[in-house]
């Protein structure tokens, strides 16, 4: 059970029952994720940071940083609202401040060991207050430090590779347990409510449900509708647990397929193919997306295939971390995730990996899934219950 090493109100608030040591102790609802070690090596990663820029403050503030400095820890309220807790790193420590009337929950079962928490009113300036914080109150910001942050994110540290392992591989069976259950005569919306069921109950956020019947395949962000789902359908979820955001593409059919649709299933597992020999270390990300450009002409896709829908990229703490295009060169690194999504007419293959030293190691697996051989891999079929 993680206390805080300290409970400093702000601004000159009282401190609130709710945040004191006493309180935090008497919980047993959930403990702070956060392994010790990988968290020592990310205070390092970051404090290199400042030690570039030449300061001694960095404040984070978005969903994709504090979880990741956290090792885990939730700090949201609302899916659609912002992050309720800000963290400001500095020589000394960690320091994060959250809202007075969330700071029971959070001592008690998100605050890593070694973690001081503040609070500043339910009604006050959250960003502002951990700011203060800071010896001269002008800590280094986010945003000055953009491509920094994404590069110590990049390689995911043993503990957190073993959470996204097990996250993904719940998806993976939320996947094959609604789908395998599904009927032609199956809403799109019960599809999805039935993923974000299973989803929630494995202690995950369901981000992104999508569901298209087969009057609809022609959409490649399909936000479910309360029509049947038909002949066949993709689904298409993002689940985050502990901060880690883990993506799966799956497909259901109800008949044999024609042979169109079975030769550009097999075209567009070969693009997948090629973009997953292309991502290896050292790799620059605009040099995979011209090889994505290459493979969809290559397998018979045509040349603007790729404007069409975004292709993916590294993941992990985002669902893209970044979105890869011609712009972003981030070189590659061992141990960093990934989630390509290459699509086309009626088509799309996804999964979330992981760059190993023996290769990608496909992490959205469930064995009850069919599958077939591609390349040297195991990847996905088409479901025909």
């Amino acid at each position: 059970m993680t206390t805080p090493t300290q409970s400093t109100p702000l601004a000159s608030q009282a401190q609130t029952p709710a945040s004191t040591p006493a309180m935090a102790s008497t919980a047993t609802a959930r403990i702070a994720p956060g392994n010790a070690a990988d968290r020592v090596v990310k205070r390092r990663r970051v404090l290199d940071i400042l030690d570039a820029a030449g300061r001694d403050s960095l404040l984070l503030t978005s969903n994709t940083a504090l979880t990741w400095y956290l090792d885990g820890s939730r700090v949201h309220i609302s899916l659609a609202g912002d992050p309720i807790a800000a963290l400001l790193v500095d020589r000394d420590g960690d320091h994060l401040v959250t809202f007075n009337n969330e700071a029971g929950r959070v001592a008690a079962e998100e605050l890593p060991a070694g973690v001081s928490l503040h609070t500043v009113p339910w009604h006050g300036q959250l960003h502002a207050g951990a700011a203060g914080l800071a010896v001269d109150g002008d800590p280094l910001v986010e945003a000055a430090v953009t491509a920094e942050l994404r590069a110590a994110r990049q390689q995911l540290l043993p503990a957190e590779a073993a959470r996204y392992a097990g996250l993904s591989a719940d998806a993976a069976a939320a996947m094959t347990d609604v789908l395998t259950a599904a009927t032609p005569e199956t809403t799109e919306f019960q599809l999805v409510s039935d993923l974000a069921a299973r989803i929630v109950a494995v202690g995950a956020e369901p981000l992104v449900l999508l569901c298209n019947g087969a009057a609809r395949s022609d959409f490649r962000h399909p936000l479910a509708t309360h029509s049947p789902i038909g002949r066949r359908a993709m689904a298409v979820v993002c689940a985050r647990r502990n901060g880690l955001v883990a993506n799966v593409t799956r497909w259901v059919a109800f008949d044999a397929g024609t042979p169109q649709e079975l030769d550009a299933e097999a075209r567009i597992a070969a693009v997948e193919a090629d973009i997953f020999r292309a991502t290896i270390p050292g790799a620059r990300l605009n040099e995979v997306f011209a090889e994505i450009k290459s493979a969809y002409a290559r397998h018979g896709f045509g040349e603007d295939q790729w404007t069409l829908h975004h292709q993916g990229g590294p993941a992990g703490y985002a669902g893209r971390d970044p979105r890869v295009t011609a712009e972003v060169t981030d070189t590659i690194v061992l141990n960093q995730p990934f989630t390509w999504n290459p699509s086309g007419p009626g088509v799309k293959i996804e999964d979330t990996v992981l760059l190993t030293d023996s290769g990608l190691r496909i992490l959205t697996v469930d064995d009850r899934w069919p599958t077939t051989d591609v390349d040297g891999r195991r990847r996905p079929l088409t479901l025909r219950p």
